[in-house]
């Protein structure tokens, strides 16, 4: 008995609680609803006595201007009634707004916990569903985009350095022709350098940092890699066609038979770099520094290289045929053995013959790259070059 004691008294008190509220919600009704009739009632003839100040009028028409006035007053109180009416809907619906959005945070929050705690884990599809989770969420996560490119850059750099540390990926001395392409030796590598490749398109950190990898034979078509630091990288045979590598530095990199049809160079930092072989067809070197770059072999037939610098490069062999190379440097470069056509355009005072070039006939209109077959599944030809 003495224990329902307390429970008893707190639902008393919680009743004359609600009674308290409920009377003065109406006691606020009454009194609103008194100051509403005062108003219309008393009002109205207050304002038209006042405006005749003692005047002479028709009974009639004083009760028209009385009703006029009272009619004024009520389509006041409406458009205060209706303007009270669309502030209450809007806080609500900021109420709400906030409310979704702090839901939706705490969504993403989890969502991107379970994304980074998948990419630890030894099974590769789960690890590739925790890429693509990551992925979907910079796409509608401004504020965690930023973060996802670092995320996905650090796993290509711990998944694969060069040189190879494990077993499973192929020797750095295997050739190139038996190495598998990395959508299939290293899918999940592959998935998290395509998403980092579109991600980049948006992004506001200046640099990204892909050095020292093992991006052989990788697919980078299309993609936006500008300003992205692939130093010491090897990526012999990868495809890049169409890849925009503005800015990006490829500083002693591996791009040994790399495709790089209509890439965009423009001041890439290409110094020490290996393209033995390269085909850069139809690139935009424009302004890039390719000094002491190793470009034996490389095919630049229609590459525009306005205001590249290419001082002692070794450009033995290559295809220079339509190239546009005005305003290059080509100070103690090596070109014994370079093809070039009458197309080909060269620097003021540039005399390709004392050079070594042999001028041959124009190749004509490239094919379409959609009749040739992807540059992953073609078998490189050895180098005539000495390694």
């Amino acid at each position: 008995m003495g224990m329902g004691e307390p429970g008893r008294g707190r639902r008393l008190w919680r009743d004359w609680l609600v009674r308290h509220r409920i009377a003065a919600t109406l006691l606020t009704g009454a009194v609103g609803l008194a100051a509403l009739g005062a108003v219309l009632v008393v009002l109205p003839g207050w304002v038209v006595g006042y405006d005749l100040a003692g005047a002479r009028v028709a009974p009639q028409d004083q009760l028209n201007a009385v009703n006029s006035v009272r009619t004024t007053l009520l389509q006041a109180v409406g458009g205060m009634a209706v303007l009270f009416g669309a502030y209450a809907t809007w806080r609500q619906l900021r109420v709400s707004q906030d409310g979704l959005r702090a839901t939706q945070e705490g969504y993403l929050t989890d969502r991107f916990s379970r994304a980074v705690d998948q990419l630890g884990s030894d099974k590769q599809d789960v690890r590739i569903g925790g890429l693509h989770a990551l992925w979907r969420i910079a796409e509608h996560s401004a504020r965690d985009r930023e973060a996802i490119i670092s995320i996905q850059a650090a796993f290509l750099r711990s998944h694969l350095p060069w040189p190879p540390a494990g077993s499973q990926s192929p020797p750095p001395e295997a050739p190139i022709n038996d190495v598998a392409p990395l959508e299939t030796r290293a899918a999940d590598a592959q998935v998290a350098l395509t998403g980092l490749g579109v991600l980049c398109q948006h992004r506001e950190q200046s640099w990204v940092n892909l050095s020292v990898t093992d991006l052989r034979r990788a697919d980078c078509d299309g993609l936006w890699l500008n300003e992205v630091n692939f130093d010491r990288a090897c990526m012999e045979a990868a495809g890049l066609y169409h890849a925009n590598l503005t800015r990006a530095s490829l500083v002693s990199v591996n791009l040994r038979h790399a495709e790089l049809r209509t890439a965009i160079l423009r001041q890439a930092r290409c110094v020490l770099a290996d393209l033995r072989g390269a085909r850069l067809v139809e690139t935009d070197l424009r302004d890039a520094d390719f000094t002491d770059a190793d470009m034996r072999e490389a095919n630049l037939r229609k590459a525009d290289a306005r205001g590249a610098v290419l001082r002692r490069a070794d450009l033995r062999l290559a295809d220079l045929r339509g190239a546009d190379l005005s305003s290059v440097e080509l100070q103690e470069a090596r070109m014994t053995g370079a093809l070039a056509s009458e197309r080909t355009v060269w620097p003021a005072g540039f005399d390709p013959v004392a050079a070594g070039v042999v001028v041959t006939a124009d190749p004509g209109p490239e094919p379409s790259p959609l009749l040739q077959p992807p540059a992953l599944l073609l078998a490189v030809p050895p180098l005539r070059s000495v390694p």
